[in-house]
């Protein structure tokens, strides 16, 4: 509320309160709202800090005094008052804010912070909801600061007072908007650069004049349903980190089989049912400690949530992911919500999204939701699946497969000189750079001596066999990789429920179905034509999207499912760790 609306409000309330009798008493309660109307107007709008020309002497120095310190603090890029104090990466945006208003403090009038400012500082006070630190904007200080504005102070305490929150806004807008660091910094295959924005020109014209400051921040955040659905999920598991009395399930020596005791069932109860994967309704005795019936359900509910084979056995994994604290599932959320600010929104088509450490695929349709999910296999550790943004624009069906070359010289080479007849066996050839076929049998000391070399380079004909499967989807990228068939070998790795085997490639479950959906707008092709090509088509086989499909392979150990359940995996590459440790170093953040 403004002070005008304060003052007009303190007066209707007084005039209502007088149980006037008289024509008398009904004049002196209407000069009273008059008088105390214009006492807001006053406070709303002093002509003394609005005109200069009309100020005197104290109060020219006052502003001049705020107006140095003003230019001396942004210049510098640095503002001891705050949590982090170097604001240089956003120097050169206060500088243009400020130089519009010619150095006069832009939250403060006459002493005292606007109403943006108050609100502005309540949604800072609450970024932890949006899965931010608020510290990391001055949180626990913003009481402190407002009570000396209201206390004996000096022009110099409002233009730091100003600039703190100038800076801390420009941070929390950004880290909104963009992330609060550069993905490319942690070599993920992404730039921010399209997602940037003046935030000078936003606090001008959106936050220092607005009326709801929080419809406006909500602009510059991901506009998309799963990332809203992720959000919520981390209030939930706030509150649940809160309520949990975080008691550890004791490991057992063995395999916890159904019907049998288990020490920790009245903890696993709790857990279960605190998490939401044993229903209010289920009926455990707090003193059994037989683990069966609605307890195994729950379980096998839980693993399924966490990326485990949901078997409903308690292993030493399921044991161990159970005793994860809820608080590292918070941050597993943050860490995910962090990573949808880097993504971009403006694709021309739905994309494919291909989540690493849940090894799943997510094909949406035009109304933003999952058209298509399948389970994919990604990259080993040492051979990880790249993070990037790109564009499918080609398939081939029965594809011949080429051998990178670190795979001809560590693994071929080494295979041919035990079996001078291995390509034969395994189904390849060499081949010469202008693409004619060198050999398919045994291979002699100086083919061999040119496969070692580079001068020949190897590939797998087409077939049920080979290592691309049937079909292959690309999207041209400096790692060579793309989206393929489950090679032969990849189906015996159909129950598990770790999924991390590739070379880095991305091996799809339900190929067939994927090919038929990125070549829906070609009638032609329906899932039984794109079956037969497989199967008995040419080898070979290029077929062109009529336009690009965007591709995202992201990472994000936390994800809300189309049920609205929230699922964790595992930190396969380590990525978790290591944007954590990047975000510990607080700002300067690398852009």
């Amino acid at each position: 509320m403004s002070s005008i609306d304060q003052y007009s409000s303190t007066a209707r309330r007084t005039i209502r309160g007088m149980h006037c009798t008289n024509s008398a008493n009904r004049v002196v309660a209407v000069l009273l709202f008059v008088l105390m109307l214009a006492l807001g107007v006053c406070a709303q709008d002093n002509p003394v800090r609005s005109n200069p020309s009309r100020m005197n002497a104290s109060s020219r120095q006052e502003l001049e005094e705020s107006r140095t310190t003003l230019r001396a603090t942004v210049a510098s890029g640095r503002l001891e008052i705050l949590r982090w104090p170097n604001f240089s990466d956003y120097r050169l945006q206060l500088e243009t804010l400020y130089q519009r208003s010619g150095y006069a403090p832009v939250w403060i009038r006459n002493g005292s912070p606007t109403p943006q400012a108050l609100e502005m500082i309540s949604i800072l006070q609450q970024a932890d909801m949006k899965g931010l630190l608020a510290e990391d904007y001055d949180s626990s200080s913003w009481p402190q600061r407002l009570a000396r504005l209201q206390a004996q102070h000096t022009a110099s305490d409002e233009a730091r007072f100003d600039t703190a929150l100038s800076v801390c806004t420009m941070r929390y807008v950004s880290d909104l908007r963009i992330g609060r660091i550069n993905p490319s910094h942690l070599k993920f295959g992404r730039d921010i650069g399209p997602k940037e924005m003046d935030l000078s020109t936003l606090l001008e014209n959106r936050l220092l004049k607005g009326t709801s400051l929080e419809s406006a921040l909500a602009d510059t955040e991901p506009q998309i349903a799963v990332y809203g659905e992720l959000q919520q999920a981390l209030v939930k598991y706030m509150l649940l980190a809160k309520e949990d009395d975080g008691e550890k399930l004791p490991i057992p020596h063995s395999i916890v089989f159904f019907g049998t005791a288990y020490d920790g069932v009245p903890r696993l109860a709790r857990l279960l049912r605190l998490v939401g994967d044993l229903p209010e309704s289920a009926e455990i005795d707090k003193d059994s400690r037989l683990y069966a019936g609605p307890l195994v359900q729950a379980v096998k509910r839980y693993q399924r949530r966490h990326g485990l084979r949901p078997d409903g056995f308690l292993t030493s994994e399921t044991i161990k992911q159970l005793n994860v604290p809820l608080s590292d599932r918070v941050e597993q959320i943050r860490l995910a919500l962090e990573r949808y600010r880097w993504l971009r929104y403006d694709f021309a088509q739905p994309p494919v999204i291909i989540n690493v450490p849940g090894f799943r695929l997510y094909a949406l349709n035009e109304e933003g939701k999952v058209g298509l999910e399948m389970t994919v296999d990604v990259g080993q550790e040492y051979t990880p699946t790249p993070v990037l943004e790109n564009k499918i624009e080609y398939l081939v069906f029965r594809p011949y497969w080429d051998v990178p070359l670190d795979i001809q010289k560590d693994e071929i080479v080494s295979n041919i000189k035990d079996d001078p007849s291995y390509l034969s066996t395994a189904n390849f050839e060499a081949v010469a750079l202008d693409g004619h076929v060198v050999t398919d049998g045994k291979v002699s000391p100086e083919v061999l001596q040119q496969i070692a070399s580079g001068k020949l380079h190897i590939r797998q004909k087409p077939g049920p066999d080979n290592s691309l499967g049937l079909v292959k989807f690309i999207f041209p990228n400096q790692y060579s990789v793309y989206l393929h068939d489950t090679p032969s070998w990849g189906k015996y790795f159909t129950d598990f429920a770790e999924r991390d085997v590739s070379h880095g490639c991305i091996h799809l479950k339900e190929p067939a179905k994927l090919a038929a959906w990125v070549l829906r707008d070609k009638p032609e092709w329906t899932l039984e034509r794109v079956q037969q090509a497989m199967q008995r088509g040419q080898d070979d086989l290029r077929v062109n999207l009529t336009k690009p499909l965007p591709v995202l392979i992201v990472y994000m150990t936390a994800a809300v499912r189309d049920n609205g359940d929230i699922y964790f995996y595992r930190d396969v590459y380590g990525y978790d760790a290591e944007l954590q440790d990047a975000l510990a170093k607080g700002y300067p953040y690398s852009r």
